[in-house]
Order: C-alpha cells, then sequence, then structure tokens
C-alpha cells in the first residue's frame, strides 16, 4: 500500500526536470515489437508503474527487455515472441495492454487480452479498438473476460473513429503499418504524442501521411527494423508541476517542456500565473490572488482531461466561483468529494462542476479515485494548512515519475510511504 503525506506551506522554487510522455512511451514500447529483428533503443523513459507494467507485458510474450533506469533507457528485443496471450494479472492493471495487439497479430496471428485495466473514468471503452481490427480484416471473439483477436493477415481499409482517441489511432496505425494496401483512418487523434509515436514507426520504415490533420493514410510494408528514438517530454506533466508553482506562491523553471503546454498555459495565465520563456527553459510564477477560470475539456487542441483535476484543485484557491466542464470521461469528478474533505466548495451536476473559492483547504485524510485525482490531491495538500495523507498512491505513481524526490528538491514537504496494510 503506497500512501503520500503532504505538508503544505511551502512556496516551491527552484528547477523541475519534466519526465518522458507516458502517454508517448507505452505506444511505443508496443511498436518495439513489430520489429522482427534487432534492438531497439527508447530513451527518456519515464520510470513510472505503467512502464513497468508495460516491460513485464512485453517480457511475458517473449521479447527480451533491459530497463536502464538511471539513464532512463529502454532496450526492446522483440526477434522472438513467444505467446500470444497478455496475462489478466498484468493486462488488467493498465489499459496501455491493448496496444500489444497489433505486434502479436502480425507476428503470431493472434492475440488474447485476458483483462484491460487502468483508471476506472465511467464509461469509456475499446470497441473502435476491435472494431478496427474487423475492418482490416481480423476476427473478433470478445467473451465476458477474454478477448480473442485472430487474423492470418491484415488488409487495408477506410476507418473512421467515432471520436478521436489517441490510443485509438496509435493501434490502427500499428495495424496499418504491415496490413497489405493503403488504410485511410479518419477523425485521427491530433496529439503531440501521435505524432512522436508516428515519427518513431517512420523512422522503422512504415509509410505514413497526414499526422496531425485528423485523416491519417498509411501504405502498408512488408517488415519494421528496429531504431533508437527519444520521448517527447509529458505535457501532463509539465502541467502539473507549473500548477504546482501556481498554486504555492512559487516560482519554477520547467526544463525539457519545449514551449508549448498549449490552452492549459493559456488558462493559466488567464488566472494571473505569469509564463516566461528563457531560451529552452520555461519559467513559472505566480505572485497574485488566482482569477476564477472556466474550463471545457476537449480532445486536443482543447483542455486535456487529464488535467481537468488539477485545475480544480487550483481553483479551489481562486478568487470567485469557476466553473467546469467534463465532456471526455464521466468518471473524472470523484475528486470532488475528497477536496471537500479538505474544505473546498465543489458541487457536482452530471458532468459540470461549481467550485466556489478561495477557500482555505485543512490537511486531512483522502483516497486518489485515479491518477489524475490522485496528483490533484498532492497539489492540494501542498497548498493546504497541516498533513494531508493520500492513499492509493499507487495511482500517482502510474503516471509521474519520483515524484516525492522531484516535489522535495523543489522545497515541497512530502513523503513516499509503503505499508503493509
Amino acid at each position: 500500500m503506497v500512501r503520500y503525506r503532504v505538508r503544505g506551506g511551502n512556496a516551491l522554487r527552484g528547477t523541475a526536470f519534466i519526465q518522458g510522455a507516458k502517454n508517448a512511451v507505452l505506444p511505443m514500447i508496443g511498436a518495439a515489437l513489430l520489429a522482427a529483428k534487432g534492438r531497439t533503443v527508447l530513451r527518456n523513459v519515464p520510470i513510472i508503474e505503467d512502464v513497468r507494467r508495460a516491460v513485464e507485458l512485453a517480457e511475458s510474450v517473449g521479447a527480451y527487455v533491459e530497463l536502464h533506469e538511471s539513464e532512463r533507457t529502454l532496450v526492446i528485443d522483440a526477434s522472438r515472441l513467444t505467446s500470444a496471450v497478455l496475462p489478466a494479472e498484468i493486462a488488467r492493471r493498465f489499459r496501455g495492454s491493448v496496444l500489444f495487439t497489433p505486434a502479436l497479430l502480425h507476428r503470431l496471428g493472434e492475440a488474447i487480452v485476458e483483462g484491460v485495466g487502468g483508471c476506472n473514468l465511467g464509461s469509456r471503452n475499446l470497441d473502435f479498438h476491435y472494431l478496427g481490427y474487423k475492418r482490416l480484416g481480423a476476427v473478433v471473439d470478445e467473451g465476458e473476460t477474454v478477448i480473442h483477436v485472430k487474423a492470418s493477415g491484415l488488409t487495408g481499409a477506410t476507418l473512421y473513429l467515432d471520436t478521436p482517441s489517441h490510443t485509438g489511432t496509435e493501434n490502427l496505425i500499428m495495424a496499418a503499418s504491415l496490413a497489405k494496401g493503403t488504410t485511410v483512418i479518419e477523425n485521427a487523434a491530433l496529439e503531440p504524442e501521435v505524432l512522436d509515436v508516428i515519427d518513431l514507426l517512420t523512422k522503422m520504415g512504415a509509410r505514413i501521411r497526414g499526422g496531425g490533420t485528423g485523416f491519417i493514410t498509411v501504405e502498408g510494408v512488408d517488415e519494421l527494423h528496429a531504431v533508437e528514438h527519444t520521448v517527447m517530454p509529458d505535457r501532463l506533466d509539465a502541467g502539473v508541476f507549473a500548477m504546482a508553482s501556481a498554486i504555492t506562491g512559487g516560482d519554477l523553471n520547467l526544463v525539457g517542456t519545449g514551449l508549448d503546454l498549449g490552452v492549459v498555459r493559456y488558462k493559466l495565465e488567464q488566472m494571473g500565473v505569469e509564463f516566461a520563456p528563457q531560451g529552452a527553459v520555461l519559467s513559472v510564477r505566480c505572485e497574485r490572488t488566482l482569477r476564477p477560470i472556466n474550463i471545457i475539456t476537449d480532445t486536443y487542441p482543447g483542455f486535456a482531461t487529464d488535467l481537468q483535476s488539477p485545475i480544480m484543485t487550483v481553483a479551489a484557491l481562486a478568487d470567485g466561483t469557476s466553473y467546469i466542464h467534463e465532456r471526455i470521461f464521466d468518471g473524472r469528478f470523484a475528486l470532488a468529494g475528497e477536496l471537500n474533505k479538505m474544505g473546498a466548495n465543489v458541487e457536482v451536476d452530471g458532468n459540470r462542476a461549481v467550485v466556489r473559492g478561495r477557500t482555505p483547504l485543512t490537511g486531512t485524510q483522502v483516497t486518489a479515485h485515479d491518477l489524475r485525482s490522485g496528483i490533484a490531491l498532492v497539489l492540494a495538500g501542498l497548498a493546504a494548512e497541516g498533513e494531508t495523507v493520500i492513499e492509493s498512491g499507487y495511482l500517482i505513481d502510474r503516471g509521474h515519475a519520483h515524484l516525492a524526490a522531484r516535489m522535495r528538491a523543489l522545497g515541497a514537504d512530502i513523503t513516499r510511504e509503503i505499508s503493509e496494510h
């Protein structure tokens, strides 16, 4: 059992090093299994629990994987895949397991997914991944606890995504890369992480056009080869550290972000947070009372649903009433009840929340319901009076590497504890 213990009141100051992108590296590990010979090297890998699970999953199907933590580097040799089964004990612990199915289909002719897990975010499902495989010629047998996908060979087709899911887009691009003929994916996701995965696949020999346009064309090739690639920085990690600076009245230099936080930066600027690029470093500071904000989450380039929970915490300390409309995941408001335990005033009505600030937060025992609510409670603890204890801290470890150590280096009073109970 992992818990985080946070004592508030310290302004964060110094240099924060932003980790590699979780949402890019997981599909890249799946993509590395498409190479039938050689070793793929991924650099700037975030040392997070989801990466550890992905490594276990790759090893369980026969790949040889070395995770060099101090160098943040993965070496993957998938020349021998021996099992088409994605075992439930690993697969149910993170949703990225579905990203291994294209490689298993192409290399072994089938993929058996025993469990699909991750954060509980309501009614999202993976139907469109499997419908896409069917359109490419696979046979999909969905049981209550097992999904069996079989294909003697995939053939290009025209695919339309009902929602521009980044995981769905990446999965279908990987499946199409080794399919015969041409595949067109309409309403494809636009996220920078998707473009980074396309960049890796292109280095491997895939023929992909239209990344970032919503209309992607993939010309199938006979084989993909192992390459070296550096994972882009994590926009969500950067957003969280920017909010940590804002919520504590701190002054941080973010290294590794590029400068593109997109709409998150603009919304924080509306709240009174100051951003100043200094070459490759982005400084973030906040010396004034935060202003309230209106947020509507949307697919990229809209406001990221993954940062909705953290900005709810920031809004609780703003001087006035903020309004949040969650349009992506209907299970995203579990944070509200936990924040209210700390003294916040958050009312939820369906997929809308009203946050009435400025309410002083007081430390207490709270529970992370998913990765993003967990990191939002860490932010709340940084700004609260007294001590906040966050249970189910494992969920935070799924997405943020060495969080306590990185925040302590900036002056936060935060510890990560492991207990037997």
